[in-house]
């Protein structure tokens, strides 16, 4: 894992932004603290920060020029299926000088072109240049599990890993105010938007080609949209279980030591349990939570290192640490992202970190598989029923009850609420409703500058397409679309480089995506129970503790630090009235409001709008006062 970043200039000589690009790379070091060098020619350079996994030797430092000296790349990620590339390549007569899997990448290039992304196998973003035809060619991979962003001028192309690296380019800096207002909804702002006009993402699936005529972009990849598999459903389970350990087999290739994250949920046990197989020695981490029981899960992921005869560690986390740790989390964002999960992501990858480099996850299964409430909830919405009716009708009712996330009846109320709420809507509303933090109506009231063209949805802009007549794999299509890479995997990557730790996602090989998208939708859900499919094919190597019980996503006790520790820090200082009001972005009557909601005994969602408020204005005062 690494950090990339560099230019190409439409009427200067590389060497005018080199500073810059020095810069740039230094802001990246936590992505790449082993080695850090620059390329310059002509009108390009490229600059990359290395964190050593596969040929961990200096042949294999980049940027990296082939033999013939026409070639030079800058790239970040692992690609699993190089060593059989290579092979190929190797009959077809290329030499090779070093072990990685950087130098197959760019021999591949050299061979299949703008075609590249498409053979390749893994995560990543890279950039490599022609020094023929003098243009960069720059991609990321399917899902986004890597970020690459890019800005445009009358001077010059820029790109990089981050956005704090972009800004030492010099870039126009102007805020988006639609993406301010996305953010207050979401608690995320999704691509390829970001915070600044200027910039963009990237899109997961994506390439550009970049010369004198300008940015040409390419579509490589697109998820199966609709389900095809004519399977039963035994042998889906089948293909299933061969695809996993596959692809768990591919992200175990290393040089460096490897560990898997182990939550005590179905996804990271399963990954955990396979890495077992595959090798024994491999070691398993989970973070415990002392002070919240309700969302401690340490036993489970007992069970299943038991089982799997993994050693396993618990690195249990107080709420004071998680506090302690709130400076660290807020200024390694380089843009407003208020998942506020980040924190205990943060504190179990700098832990982990002590002990291996690269470490397993089972992010992406819940996208693929139907595993959270909304998509319990959506698949009710499709199917009318008394007890829809029944919840339609006591909406108002609902509404006046106690809501809160910290406590379980008051977050079952709450639940049953914006289930009461969203079911009267339809297509894509319901999806974004039940997507959202915040309304769109609370978005505009706060950002005072929020764009007021009605007749232009975010949904629209954003490319998502669910008709009011669909089903649930245009649900989960949207969320690979715009939840996976915006929020989950930004978090996994952000808070896991923030530690120098490389994250790897075996449920988003593209060959296990690409069949899992094509399953029916009962195979995923049915009334009685979530991700089916992959649940029942692992039954018989998962502890029975795990069956049958709720899923859990751990809430941070924001409610209660907001109205003890941190209160005065937060309503006198951060979200002062007259800093606000000097400020002129955000509505102080609104922030108010919110206040008092959050003291009173229905905080609802209050908790979390602040925290996005923090992060806020926290980003503000870092990178634009």
């Amino acid at each position: 894992m690494c950090g990339i970043a560099g230019y190409w200039l439409k009427s200067e000589n590389a060497t005018s932004q080199l500073t810059n690009l020095e810069n740039a790379v230094k802001r990246l070091n936590k992505r790449g603290p082993d080695y850090s060098n620059f390329f310059h020619k002509d009108n390009v350079a490229l600059g990359h920060a290395r964190l050593s996994i596969i040929d961990t030797s200096a042949s294999a430092h980049q940027p990296f020029t082939d033999s013939s000296g026409k070639f030079t790349i800058t790239f970040n990620g692992e690609i699993y299926n190089f060593k059989q590339h290579r092979k190929i390549l190797e009959k077809e007569g290329v030499k090779f000088r070093t072990n990685s899997d950087t130098e197959v990448l760019l021999e591949l290039f050299k061979k299949y072109h703008t075609k590249t992304p498409a053979i390749l196998n893994g995560f990543f973003a890279f950039a490599i240049y022609n020094h023929s035809t003098h243009e960069v060619f720059i991609a990321r991979d399917r899902y986004g599990i890597k970020p690459l962003y890019i800005s445009e001028d009358d001077r010059q192309i820029c790109f990089a890993s981050e956005i704090k690296a972009l800004q030492e380019f010099n870039i126009d800096k102007t805020p988006d105010y639609s993406s301010i207002s996305r953010y207050f909804q979401l608690n995320y702002i999704p691509g390829p938007d970001t915070i600044f006009k200027k910039v963009k993402q990237i899109m997961p699936g994506t390439s550009m080609l970049i010369n004198s005529s300008g940015v040409k972009t390419l579509k490589y990849y697109t998820p199966p949209q609709q389900p095809g598999y004519e399977g039963g459903y035994n042998e889906a389970q089948q293909k299933l279980k061969a695809l996993m350990l596959k692809s768990v087999e591919k992200r175990l290739i290393a040089d460096v030591p490897l560990g898997t994250f182990l939550s005590g949920g179905i996804d990271s046990s399963i990954i955990a349990t396979l890495t077992a197989k595959i090798n024994p020695n491999i070691e398993s981490y989970s973070i415990g939570f002392p002070d919240e029981p309700y969302f401690d899960e340490t036993q489970y992921a007992k069970a299943v290192a038991n089982k799997a005869g993994l050693k396993h560690h618990i690195i249990n986390v107080h709420s004071r640490d998680m506090l302690e740790a709130l400076t660290n989390v807020l200024d390694y964002m380089d843009q407003p992202f208020a998942d506020s999960s980040a924190i205990p992501v943060y504190i179990l990858s700098r832990e982990i970190k002590k002990h291996v480099t690269v470490a397993l996850s089972g992010d992406g299964a819940d996208e693929l598989f139907g595993g959270y409430r909304k998509h319990m909830a959506h698949k009710r919405a499709l199917n009318p029923s008394f007890f829809n009716t029944l919840i339609k009708t006591a909406g108002p009712i609902l509404e006046l009850t106690p809501q809160s996330r910290q406590n379980k009846i008051a977050d079952k109320a709450r639940q049953a609420a914006k289930f009461s709420r969203g079911i009267k809507l339809q297509g894509i509303e319901r999806y974004w409703f039940w997507a959202s933090i915040s309304s769109e109506s609370y978005a505009r009231e706060l950002v005072l500058n929020a764009p007021a063209n009605d007749s232009i949805k975010p949904w629209d802009s954003l490319g998502l397409n669910i008709p009011k007549q669909h089903e649930l794999h245009h649900i989960l299509n949207a969320d690979i679309k715009m939840l996976l890479p915006n929020d989950m995997l930004t978090k996994v990557d952000m808070m896991s480089m923030a530690n120098s730790l490389e994250v790897r996602v075996p449920f988003l090989d593209h060959e296990l995506v690409d069949f899992a998208m094509q399953l029916p939708t009962n195979y995923k859900i049915n009334k009685n129970q979530q991700k089916r499919i992959l649940q029942d094919t692992f039954r018989d190597e998962l502890p029975e503790i795990l069956y049958n019980r709720p899923k859990k996503g751990f809430e941070i006790p924001l409610g209660n630090w907001f109205r003890n520790d941190l209160f005065d820090f937060i309503f006198h200082e951060i979200l002062n009235e007259e800093k606000i009001k000097k400020q002129a972005i955000l509505n102080h009557r609104t922030i108010a409001n919110l206040r008092t909601q959050l003291m009173s005994a229905s905080p609802g969602d209050a908790p979390a709008r602040i925290w996005a408020l923090i992060v806020f204005q926290n980003w503000w005062d870092t990178y634009m006062n």
